[in-house]
């Protein structure tokens, strides 16, 4: 029998609507950790707030797939958005999870490596975890009728405005990005689309496990200088817009 499907969020935010969601619930705690198993819209779920970064979000999914026993772990949560294409309310699926801040620190700045590779002389392996191509198949067809709801003037700025999904390569670090300079360096060297600070550790974790990952991020920021301002304003709409593009995938996965 397959396992459930695993989801992480990083932030209470985050994980509140999914938790409002979840039927036939049941709780356990591991490690400090609280998981929550039951049904969300009919299908076999794990739940877990990790809290921020690659090691606490590493935790658990390593517990997600060892003791819980997950096929597939999805994470629903915000992102600063990197490339200039996009906006605040897009979201984004990464069909490519890289660590960018792993790798050889010379004097003329930091020489990427794929994260868990020793990171000297010549470069040999990709830097990506490639997301799973049947996931990412089963991922589009389900998201392809989807209208996310509209961005009201008061949350744009501007006129009302309807994000949109892509897919892309969502690069992760242990630190919140709130400068202009990174955001433009970020871009530049991975082709990146948003940037936050869970996803490739946990594509290291399920890659050993033999599982597969998903990363579902709506932008709460753009990244830049005004982010940390951008995030508390927005962070509460983002987080549930990738709970409701989480929700039209659970079945599918």
């Amino acid at each position: 029998m397959a396992g459930p499907l695993g989801i992480i969020c990083a932030l209470p935010q985050e994980i509140e609507h999914l938790h409002a969601a979840l039927t036939n619930r049941d709780e356990e705690t591991v490690g400090g950790f609280h998981f929550a198993r039951g049904r969300l819209d009919g299908e076999p779920v794990v739940l877990v707030e990790s809290g921020i970064g690659k090691v606490a979000s590493s935790l658990t999914a390593t517990l997600l797939c060892a003791q819980f026993h997950c096929r597939c772990l999805l994470f629903s949560g915000v992102a600063g958005g990197l490339d200039p294409a996009l906006d605040v309310g897009d979201v984004v699926i990464g069909d490519r999870l890289i660590q960018h801040d792993y790798g050889a620190l010379h004097d003329s700045g930091l020489m990427s490596y794929r994260a868990g590779t020793i990171p000297i002389g010549e470069r040999r392996a990709p830097l990506a975890f490639e997301t799973d191509a049947g996931l990412l198949e089963r991922a589009r067809g389900a998201l392809a009728s989807l209208s996310l709801p509209m961005l009201p003037a008061a949350a744009t700025g501007e006129a009302p405005r309807q994000p949109r999904v892509y897919f892309g390569t969502i690069v992760s670090g242990d630190q919140f990005i709130n400068s202009e300079i990174a955001r433009r360096r970020l871009f530049a060297d991975f082709a990146g689309k948003a940037v936050e600070m869970e996803g490739g550790a946990i594509a290291q974790v399920t890659e050993r496990f033999g599982a597969s990952v998903l990363n579902v991020r709506s932008l709460s920021d753009l990244a830049g200088g005004h982010s940390h301002l951008d995030f508390a304003a927005f962070v509460h709409h983002a987080s549930a817009t990738a709970a409701l593009v989480v929700r039209r995938l659970v079945p599918v996965l």
